[in-house]
């Protein structure tokens, strides 16, 4: 290699070796984040008090070839700890996913006859077919005060209608964003990560963003001021990541967000029960990022650090399509080539700081398991440093689908299927007639 190319070679390794270590430690730093600030980890404690029951809500469950499911999760919302007559649960179908409507409204029926007449399903027959044209159609249902938003395979809280209703009262803000926690960490290879990507997700880094202003709300679990949703004009139809961009919307407004974890208040939910499944579940997050990249909500936010905060979030899938193609590159390069001892040490800091995120994932794990009574061993600690590579590898390629599709102009809903891997005993219905 000629001196102008190797020095070239040099200038872009250290160049890379940079932008990663301090995207590394960045995020390092958003997983501690609520652990290091004792302001964010005690706004981020649900309330010991209970305001009375006074605000009214609207329960919306999207629901697409849900028949496995469904029914457990109308029961679950049904059986909230909350005054029935404040709340509204609407079931929202499109007219040809005939086996979802079916088992609904069966649902329906039984908790009908046991006195329960606040659940409905409400059936769309047009486009397109996707989750935020099902809010909106919902939407023209609702008749609460505050729109709350599941998912299908959701395991609801009992308590959260109580624990929202509290927090709205007492701190006056018009979104409130709780926790939501994967919670079948032994299904597959895949699943201990992705179950701690939702852990510290919900229990960290959404705390960081709701502090600063630009928040990319969760999917599901979130509660807003009907009259907030519908200043906004609803929810992006054409957008596979909804909730990323109404979060931002919401941000750029200046509306405060809050955002609550507790691991005895999560909503329940599970990883996908394929690989296959799961990369179409990544890929449309991927894409949705890109989508509103592209949008430039994040243009919209009050200051340049928002902004800038919005940015770096909305552009991640970006980086993450290309270490798909830099790591293996890296790792051969560390055999081929022979840099000067600077540059060497200066290429190891993201490995060592990748080296933090693991030792950081195996305390998550256990705090985790911890928290809810589960037991993870040694066996899972060795799957995650044999599965850590294969994994970074799958977020890639996912990431670079999500690029190929955005490029090609694909933006049909891949629908991730659901089978109740993490579910409990369903809820028993009483009559209250």
């Amino acid at each position: 290699m000629n001196a102008p190319m190797e020095q070239l070679v040099l200038a872009v390794l250290t160049l890379i070796s940079l932008v990663l270590t301090v995207q590394a430690a960045h995020a390092l730093y958003l997983m501690i984040y609520t652990w290091d600030q004792p302001e964010a980890d005690a706004r981020a404690r649900v309330p010991d008090q209970r305001a009375t029951p006074e605000l009214s809500f609207t329960a919306i469950l999207p629901a697409r070839h849900e028949e496995a499911v469904i029914q457990h999760t109308i029961a679950r919302a049904a059986s909230a700890d909350y005054p029935p007559h404040l709340v509204q649960i609407l079931v929202v179908c499109s007219a040809d996913d005939v086996g979802t409507i079916e088992q609904a409204r069966a649902q329906v029926n039984a908790l009908r006859a046991a006195g329960r007449s606040n659940v409905d399903v409400i059936v769309f027959d047009d486009g397109p077919i996707n989750k935020p044209h099902g809010l909106n159609t919902a939407l023209r249902h609702a008749t609460s005060e505050i729109v709350a938003i599941f998912d299908a395979e959701d395991e609801v809280e009992p308590q959260l209608f109580d624990i929202v209703n509290t927090i709205m009262l007492s701190d006056d803000v018009s979104v409130v964003q709780a926790g939501v926690q994967l919670m079948n960490f032994d299904s597959n290879w895949y699943s201990t990560f992705n179950v701690l990507e939702y852990f510290f997700w919900f229990r960290s880094r959404l705390h960081y963003h709701a502090k600063n202003g630009a928040i990319t709300l969760g999917g599901n679990t979130v509660f807003f001021k009907k009259e907030l949703i519908e200043r906004l004009g609803g929810w992006d139809e054409t957008n596979l990541t909804e909730d990323a961009d109404i979060g931002l919307r919401v941000s750029s407004m200046g509306e405060k967000v809050r955002v609550v974890y507790d691991d005895r208040y999560v909503t329940k939910e599970e990883t996908p029960p394929t690989l296959q499944s799961f990369i179409k579940q990544r890929t449309r997050w991927c894409q949705g990022f890109m989508q509103t990249l592209g949008k430039g909500t994040w243009k919209l936010m009050p200051n340049r650090r928002q902004r800038f905060l919005a940015w770096y979030t909305l552009a991640f899938p970006h980086v993450q399509a290309m270490l798909g193609f830099y790591l293996p590159v890296a790792l051969l390069s560390a055999f081929v080539l022979s840099v000067p001892v600077p540059v060497a040490m200066l290429s190891w800091l993201p490995v060592l700081l990748l080296g933090a995120h693991f030792v950081m994932s195996v305390v998550g794990l256990y705090e985790f398991t911890g928290a809810h009574g589960l037991k993870a061993g040694p066996g899972t600690v060795v799957k995650m440093a044999i599965t850590w590579f294969p994994y970074q590898m799958v977020l890639s390629y996912a990431a670079g689908r999500a690029l190929y599709r955005q490029l090609k102009g694909a933006t049909n809903w891949e629908k991730t299927a659901h089978v109740g891997a993490h579910r409990t005993e369903a809820p028993e219905l009483t009559n209250v007639g």
